[in-house]
């Protein structure tokens, strides 16, 4: 299945309790359509000590959002926008911003 989102993008949340928060994608579930934007969602999550936090504790971690829930950003204006795909050089599919027309990387 193909997403308008890929990791390493610049999304801002449109939906929910973060609506307007801005961030990268560290991670896309393309089977669940989620995604996890760092600094986006956090939720507090117990852990029991082990090697990387031998104390233990309380430890904060970005949550999945869906992906419905986002709009990758313009590369050139930086405002959200909704993804397209056309034909690029060399016949393949490329990724463009339907505001500026600017193709995403």
């Amino acid at each position: 299945m193909k997403l308008h989102i890929k990791k390493g993008d610049m999304v801002q949340v449109i939906a929910g309790d973060n609506k307007g928060k801005q961030g990268k994608v560290l991670k896309v579930e393309v089977a669940k359509q989620r995604a996890i934007v760092e600094g986006v969602n956090l939720v507090k999550k117990a852990t029991k000590p082990n090697a990387q936090n031998p104390q233990g504790g309380i430890v904060e971690k970005e949550a999945p959002i869906h992906i419905s829930n986002m709009l990758v950003l313009d590369p050139k204006s930086g405002k959200p926008t909704k993804v397209g795909r056309r034909l690029g050089e060399k016949g393949k599919l490329v990724r463009y911003a339907k505001k500026s027309g600017e193709e995403i990387k």
